[in-house]
């Protein structure tokens, strides 16, 4: 699980958008996170408010994968609020 800061147009400032990425490699992830978050909008270049711009938030279990229908590699979108069903399995 991927926390990216994207400012999406309309917005007054950056908010966290978050994406469930199935890959192993952290820095992957993160990158397949700000690509998919790069089309919703602009990806802050810094902290906001003392978060930092791209952020792992917490592995996600096979188990929650599998159950999300998700193939490896696969990065899918979350929203805004926080994923807690995500994060429990």
């Amino acid at each position: 699980m991927i926390g990216v800061m994207v400012k999406i147009a309309g917005d007054d400032a950056p908010a966290r958008q978050f994406y469930a990425v199935a890959k192993e490699d952290l820095a992957l992830a993160e990158w397949a996170a700000v690509d998919l978050a790069l089309a919703a909008g602009e990806v802050a270049a810094s902290p906001v408010a003392g978060v930092e711009p791209v952020q792992a938030v917490g592995r996600l279990s096979a188990a929650v994968i599998a159950g999300a229908g998700m193939a490896q590699g696969q990065t899918r979108e979350l929203g805004r609020r926080w994923p807690r069903r995500w994060l429990g399995g």
